[in-house]
């Protein structure tokens, strides 16, 4: 399926609402329409967004199902939206969306990010594989945690990082209660493929890696207490996740929802060597379609 390769793509792509609406049901029904009730595929349109199933007569709408749905703002702005947020290199703000769209209020802005973000996270994506270094920072508050079950206003968030033989290759985070064995342990079980050689420091609560099916291996620089070559690579992701929330997102200290900044990190971080934008918004678009529709309270009540 084509998908715009630049701004000006976007625009000619996506100038009017049945534009949108053509976009959505191809992404749908890529092999043709199915009737949701009776999975029949011959229809027709009442309007230029309303769906009539011509075997049951079972009405629908493009957007029935999806993030859009309930939305009283056109799909112009929603895919304006979208095209923004993946179109940035660091992403946008809340406040920067809302000026850059012209949206009536920042809660509007805010929760439609927060949408998108739900979007950036693939249900069937791979386990992390093969050599993983993990180590866990500190996000929120303003004060220094304390490792282990760190402090009541900060969120502990464990990293892990693929190490390839140059560079490095996807990761994965997560936010644990504290970093004891019992959620450390739980969380890469979850997220590292067993087999594989883990790296970490010498901290308690890796100790019981190999009786969970992985090889693992305690950085020597850790023991000497070496901050300048103890895990880099964990390092330097922890390192690129707090100046992006900072500098994105405008300071950010809160650990309110947290896991969806993290989330849309991650989506940002593994594709970095993408050299097409247009392909990122496709693949949004069609996470947007499969994704059920979310309220503002399912928002807020996001932890």
């Amino acid at each position: 399926m084509i998908y715009p390769k630049n701004q000006i793509e976007f625009e000619k792509m996506f100038a009017t609402e049945e534009d949108c609406i053509k976009y959505i049901i191809a992404l749908r029904w890529s092999e043709g329409f199915s009737c949701p009730n009776c999975s029949q595929n011959v229809y027709w349109f009442a309007s230029k967004n309303r769906i009539i199933c011509a075997a049951c007569e079972y009405q629908t709408t493009a957007i029935a199902g999806t993030i859009f749905e309930q939305s009283n703002k056109p799909l112009t702005i929603w895919f304006r939206a979208i095209w923004w947020m993946i179109a940035q290199k660091n992403g946008v703000s809340a406040a920067g969306l809302q000026k850059i769209l012209g949206l009536g209020s920042y809660r509007t802005a805010w929760t439609w990010l927060h949408k998108l973000r739900l979007l950036t996270v693939n249900p069937g994506r791979a386990v992390l594989s093969g050599v993983v270094e993990i180590d866990e920072t500190f996000i929120g508050g303003k004060t220094k945690g304390k490792r282990g079950r760190g402090t009541e206003n900060k969120s502990i968030v464990v990293i892990a990082v693929e190490i390839l033989e140059k560079g490095t290759g996807r990761v994965r985070l997560g936010i644990v209660p504290e970093a004891s064995g019992k959620y450390l342990i739980k969380w890469i079980r979850m997220n590292v493929r067993q087999g594989g050689l883990v790296i970490t420091d010498g901290w308690k609560g890796y100790n019981r890696l190999k009786q969970n099916g992985y090889e693992h291996r305690i950085d020597k620089a850790t023991v000497k207490d070496d901050d300048k070559e103890m895990l880099p690579n964990a390092h330097r992701v922890a390192s690129l996740l707090k100046r992006w929330l900072i500098g994105t997102h405008q300071n950010f200290t809160s650990r309110d929802r947290l896991i969806s900044y993290l989330d849309e990190f991650v989506f940002r971080y593994n594709r970095r060597t993408s050299k097409s934008r247009g392909l990122l918004f496709k693949r949004v678009m069609e996470q947007a379609v499969l994704h059920n529709p979310v309220k503002y309270t399912e928002i807020m009540n996001i932890n």
